[in-house]
């Protein structure tokens, strides 16, 4: 008997603008901060992204935040990260994630350890993100795990991964999409977009090569509440920043007022943008600010499914 499709798939399969959010795990086991995070966020995404130990730092594991937001009533997007696991632990714990009830999956390379407080720590990447999106498509489509040995239960994940408009060089990061794609990525969130004129141009690119047709394309936004924050995601590398929005946030007399301001303007022009089939906000320990975003943007309430 087929499996059920998450929600996300089908809202994204029907047509609809998607909205979703996202959930960084604490640092530790305390289960009400991401019950918190999901209660703040329910009703107004689609899906919230649980994080796999975002910039290398210690976190609750990603499944287990997923779980516990699905607990919640939010249906989660698990990320899976290639830098702490070979292709047994990934499969493993895959296996092990869908028989908890998670169906999406956003597969990334992760952040180098050297961006974490765990600089001793090694790297694994037995795999890449493109060839850990073929493993674990295969794995579903062939019934098989990358050793060729037979699965006894085959999980059904809708596979996303990511994409930086802004790194260089250009026709490079759209080769690397279009790889990730064919291995079998069906949907992409994009960096955290500032310059839309740039992801614009990205996207014309997008079109040109046919992407937006193969998968679905989800731009990235972030809400900062501060000069600080602004100025720490501009160290980030592949952020791409204008100046003036900094300036902006250093000139405001209320920068929390002006985070939002700037965040909404951007989602007004990316909406439109052809070829973008929803959009992720970001606002990690700011998650009770989602909420208005969605609401001011129009996006609320949230379209049931059939």
């Amino acid at each position: 008997m087929a499996e059920e499709k998450s929600r996300l798939q089908s809202l994204f399969e029907a047509g609809h603008f998607v909205v979703t959010g996202e959930i960084g795990p604490p640092m530790g086991a305390d289960t009400g901060h991401v019950y918190k995070a999901a209660e703040e966020l329910k009703g107004y995404v689609d899906a919230a992204n649980v994080t796999d130990n975002q910039t290398s730092i210690l976190r609750m594991s990603s499944i287990g935040g997923s779980f516990l937001a699905q607990q919640k009533g939010v249906e989660a997007v698990m990320q899976m990260t290639c830098r702490d696991r070979n292709r047994i632990a990934i499969q493993s714990d895959l296996l092990g994630a869908w028989a908890m009830g998670l169906k999406n999956l956003l597969l990334l390379s992760g952040d180098h350890q050297s961006f974490g407080n765990d600089k001793q720590a090694k790297n694994v990447y037995d795999v890449d993100s493109v060839q850990v999106i073929k493993m674990i498509s295969d794995m579903q489509n062939e019934g098989r795990f990358s050793n060729g040995k037979k699965v006894k239960g085959v999980p059904s994940f809708f596979i996303g991964t990511s994409a930086n408009p802004f790194a260089d060089p250009a026709e490079l990061q759209l080769i690397r999409l279009k790889k990730k794609i064919r291995a079998g990525a069906k949907f992409v969130q994009t960096q955290a977009i500032y310059d839309v004129d740039k992801f614009e141009r990205w996207m014309e690119k997008v079109r040109a090569w046919g992407l937006h047709k193969e998968a679905y394309i989800e731009a990235g936004v972030m809400v900062n509440k501060s000069v600080r924050s602004i100025e720490a995601t501009q160290m980030v590398p592949g952020m791409d920043i204008p100046d003036n929005l900094i300036e902006r946030m250093r000139n405001a007399s209320d920068p929390k007022e002006e985070g939002k301001n700037i965040v909404l303007e951007i989602i007004s022009r990316i909406e439109k943008i052809e070829g973008v089939a929803g959009v992720h906000i970001m606002a990690i320990g700011w998650e009770e600010i989602v909420s208005e975003i969605v609401r001011r943007a129009g996006f609320s309430p949230r379209p049931a499914l059939n």
